[in-house]
C-alpha cells in the first residue's frame, strides 16, 4: 500500500485546495492517505537571522520528516494575487532550509482551484516551472476552475472536468504503483 501525503496549500480551517486534494487522494487505490494539518505548522516568518539565532524550528524538520516517509504527494495550491500562499512559501523556505530538494523526488499530484474562472492557474504554473530546483517530480496536474460551481456533494459536478481528472489520476496511479 502506498502512503500519499496531502497537501492543501492554503492555511484556511475552509481550504478548498485541501477538499480538491483530498478528493484527489481518495480516487487512488491502494493508498493510505495522510492530510496535512496546518494547525500543527505554525511557524515564524523565515528570515536567515531568525535561522542563525534559533535554528530551524522542529515544525519544519518534522514536516520534512513527513515528505521523507510518503511515497507519493498531492498538493492543491491555493492562489493568493496569482501566487502560491504566504503560509505554504513560508513551510517552503523553511523546509528548504534543512534540504533544497525539499520533495524528495517524490511522484506529485499537483493541483489548483479557486473560486474563479482561471482555477489557480498562475500559482499552479509557477510552481511547475520550479519544482525540479526542489527536487519535485510531478508526474501530471489539474486545474479546477469555479470550486462552488464544479464541486459539490465531494464530487466533480462538470463532466468534461471530471474525466480529465480521471485520467489524470490513472495516469499518477500507474506513476506511483
Amino acid at each position: 500500500m502506498k502512503k500519499i501525503l496531502v497537501i492543501g496549500g492554503s492555511n484556511s480551517k475552509s481550504s478548498i485546495n485541501t477538499m480538491l486534494a483530498t478528493y484527489i487522494a481518495s480516487q487512488i487505490t491502494d493508498a493510505e492517505v495522510t492530510t496535512v494539518n496546518w494547525e500543527n505548522l505554525v511557524l515564524p516568518l523565515y528570515s536567515t537571522d531568525l535561522e542563525q539565532a534559533e535554528g530551524i524550528p522542529d515544525v519544519a524538520i518534522q514536516f520534512m520528516k513527513s515528505i521523507e516517509k510518503t511515497d507519493a504527494i498531492v498538493l492543491s495550491l491555493a492562489e493568493y494575487n496569482g501566487m502560491i500562499t504566504s503560509a505554504l512559501k513560508n513551510l517552503w523556505d523553511w523546509t528548504s532550509r534543512i534540504d533544497q530538494k525539499i520533495w524528495s523526488n517524490k511522484p506529485m499530484f499537483l493541483a489548483a482551484t479557486s473560486p474563479g474562472g482561471r482555477g489557480g492557474i498562475g500559482a499552479l504554473t509557477a510552481v511547475i516551472n520550479i519544482m525540479p530546483h526542489f527536487g519535485g517530480n510531478v508526474i501530471t496536474d489539474y486545474s479546477l476552475p469555479k470550486f462552488y460551481q464544479n464541486f459539490q456533494d465531494e464530487k466533480i459536478l462538470d463532466v468534461e472536468k471530471q474525466q480529465e481528472l480521471t485520467e489524470k489520476i490513472n495516469l499518477f496511479t500507474q506513476a506511483i504503483h
